[in-house]
């Protein structure tokens, strides 16, 4: 007879629907396990005694093998964190979490407010603590830290401490660089932290305009330095409109030339804020896959390292000469009526400073004009949330639902690749949570697709689409 325990980065939960599954540490998403997997796995408690050569032979040369447990040392035990958690709600592995709300700049296209009155709200420590008590209860395991301008908030690192202090991990940090210094970077490593740290960078020459700051630009470029002769993993996230979209490929070059991983591209859309303070400045529909199309063809003819991800368009990996129409959500017979209308959503709870929850954050300003509220985890709490009630409706809604709220999409040859799109642009565009993302019927339409894969001919398109 012999005793195992758990690996130290193998954690077993349990959620409604999910009933059977495993993380491992610092990975975002749970693996599926069978019930006699889960159930032999949650006795290697360095407790419990096991027969090698007997029925449980398999298993154990199954999972010692692939480095989910070992044999355990006398006076070894499952740590708290390891131990099989029953969690009774919906399954959500990721939280989008917006901290504060207050930020030092005030920039022009923030969607976190429909006027441009700043939201000042933001979590204290103690509902910050309890919020991450009760992720912690309902087997969330990593998240996004935002804001406004999330290392404004004066308890910034011991939220951060307790996230780590609970076995979660902040996966993605969203900022401006300003607070970036060589302080907080070590800071983040006296914590175990290794955060993907995306920074706004908005062109070379124009940062500074969209981030309604003078100096905004030298301090984002001086953040991305840092960072990088730090040893951490930087992304940069680029709003593009009328007035900085020549810049794209000058800056995509600093950027690949500065050790950037990726760099986002993001269509600065029509929310309200935007239209106050840059009415015209918006790229046309039409008009952003042109110029996309056209950066990407300037973009390829020279050596690169650095991923581009267009959003709603199209991701370059060079590294690998492959590519991927970001319209494109299933390939040849993945469609089902049961996929959820955004993955994306359905993985991660988008929390606002003031408590609000959202399908993800891009919609937020909507729904608060609207004073459309899907919960407060303030007041009703995280788990009453995720079992049951008016979000998880939202963010459980099928494809198949869609189609039957929208006959457009049902009957058009493209859904059962494009999915419905972006429900955020369909919601931006038409105003309507079900309506149809306009940016993907133009896509389609006009030939996009074909476009790219011609200019890509010699790429391979990791998710081809095929019409019949």
């Amino acid at each position: 007879m012999k005793k195992y325990i758990l690996n130290e980065n193998i954690a077993l939960r349990s959620w409604r629907l999910v009933p059977y599954a495993y993380y491992i540490k610092h990975e975002r998403n749970a693996r599926g396990l069978k019930a006699d997997e889960f159930s032999f796995l949650s006795s290697c408690d360095g407790v419990t005694e096991h027969d090698a050569d007997g029925s449980e032979k398999p298993f154990i040369e199954k999972f010692t093998a692939n480095g989910m447990i070992r044999a355990a040392k006398d006076g070894e035990t499952m740590t708290e964190w390891q131990k099989p958690r029953t969690c009774d709600n919906r399954y959500f592995p990721t939280m989008n979490w917006m901290i504060t709300g207050r930020c030092n700049y005030n920039c022009l296209h923030c969607f976190n407010a429909s006027d441009n009155a700043p939201l000042m709200s933001e979590f204290s420590l103690e509902e910050a603590k309890k919020l991450l008590d009760e992720a912690e209860a309902c087997g969330i395991n990593a998240f996004t830290i935002t804001g406004g301008e999330p290392m404004l908030h004066k308890h910034f690192f011991e939220i951060i401490e307790e996230i780590y202090a609970r076995g979660m991990y902040v996966e993605e940090l969203n900022t401006n660089g300003f607070f970036i210094n060589e302080e907080a970077l070590l800071r983040f490593r006296s914590i175990g932290c290794d955060p993907l740290i995306k920074i706004s960078f908005d062109g070379v020459g124009h940062h500074d305009w969209l981030r309604n700051r003078k100096g905004a630009e030298e301090d984002a470029l001086r953040a991305i330095r840092l960072c990088k002769e730090k040893g951490f993993r930087v992304k940069v996230q680029t709003n593009v409109h009328r007035k900085n979209v020549s810049s794209m490929l000058e800056t995509a070059k600093l950027m690949d030339g500065m050790g950037v991983e990726e760099m986002r591209f993001i269509r600065t859309t029509e929310v309200p804020r935007w239209n106050q303070n840059a009415a015209g400045a918006t790229l046309d529909l039409d008009e952003y896959y042109d110029r996309m199309l056209e950066f990407t063809g300037d973009y390829i003819k020279e050596e690169h390292k650095m991923n581009i991800d267009i959003w709603q368009f199209l991701t370059l990996f060079p590294k690998s000469r492959s590519y991927r129409a970001r319209p494109v959500e299933c390939g040849k017979g993945e469609y089902r009526d049961s996929i959820p209308v955004c993955r994306g959503n359905r993985g991660m709870v988008a929390v606002a400073a003031n408590g609000n929850v959202f399908p993800c954050m891009q919609m937020s300003g909507y729904y608060e004009a609207r004073g459309d509220v899907l919960g407060n985890v303030k007041t009703d709490g995280l788990k009453s949330l995720l079992q049951s009630g008016k979000y998880i409706g939202e963010v459980c809604m099928t494809l198949g639902e869609l189609a039957s709220r929208n006959e457009t999409c049902a009957n058009c040859k493209y859904f059962r690749h494009c999915a419905g799109g972006c429900r955020a642009i369909g919601l931006t565009l038409t105003g309507d949570k079900c309506g149809s993302d306009l940016a993907k019927c133009l896509y389609f339409n006009k030939g996009y697709y074909e476009k790219t894969a011609v200019l890509l001919k010699e790429w391979r398109n990791i998710l081809p689409m095929d019409v019949t």
